[in-house]
């Protein structure tokens, strides 16, 4: 049934037969007439609340691009012609940077790249430092101590280990160094994920213990010397 059909009701329900109004108070009678237009009848053919949805959601669309038009140089041609080159601007970086692909690495590893010699890593850590790039010559020296231990096997290698866990491991072999291995540890940290920046006592210092564990003789631990014996 229509909504004019379901008003039709309303009204014969607030008239009494032969045309002869009822005196029916306001509140009541709106009340019958809620009561009367609630029925399912009278909304079989109303839109469900996706219709409903998307009708607002098209209408705002429609209003925006209205006001959009109307704002832009030259109106709807104007509205069109923007839109265009900014399509444009972004398909040519897209085509200029290609397709971002994330860099997975553990997270917090001491050696962010290909295996390097110990030889290696001071290289660059001493570039960095010529430089004043103070950041980037504690980071490469802290590698080029710990490359050193492995090769000297005072540390297994292992990928993905932390400078923290470098420091730890080595310290437990070199007790007379743990403080320090620590602390340059922490510095790393610092300078690499903590968003602090080094300065030259602080490569001076990761420099020299780098130096100092190059003679440091290791303890040998209970397991150790039960294994030697």
């Amino acid at each position: 049934m229509s909504g004019a059909g379901g008003i039709t009701a309303v009204r014969s329900l607030i008239r009494a037969s032969g045309d002869i109004p009822v005196d029916t108070p306001r509140v009541p009678a709106r009340e019958a007439a809620e009561r009367e237009l609630s029925k399912p009848m009278y909304h079989e053919n109303d839109p469900n609340l996706l219709q409903r949805g998307l009708d607002q959601l098209w209408d705002w669309i429609g209003d925006l691009l209205g006001k959009a038009s109307g704002a832009a140089p030259g109106g709807p041609l104007g509205l069109v012609v923007l839109v265009l080159v900014v399509v444009g601007l972004l398909a040519a970086l897209w085509w200029r940077l290609g397709t971002p692909r994330p860099v997975v690495r553990p997270a917090d590893a001491l050696f962010d790249d290909g295996p390097r010699s110990a030889a290696e890593h001071r290289k660059a850590a001493e570039a960095h430092a010529a430089a004043l790039r103070w950041n980037e010559a504690v980071q490469e020296r802290m590698r080029a101590l710990v490359r050193s231990l492995e090769e000297r096997a005072l540390l297994t290698p292992r990928p993905g280990r932390t400078a923290d866990e470098a420091a730890a491991e080595a310290g437990r072999s070199l007790p007379a160094h743990a403080a320090r291995l620590r602390s340059a540890a922490r510095e790393f940290d610092d300078v690499t994920y903590g968003g602090r920046a080094a300065d030259e006592r602080a490569y001076l210092d990761v420099r020299d213990l780098d130096l100092a564990l190059e003679t440091a003789k290791p303890v040998l631990t209970a397991a150790a010397r039960g294994a030697a014996g």
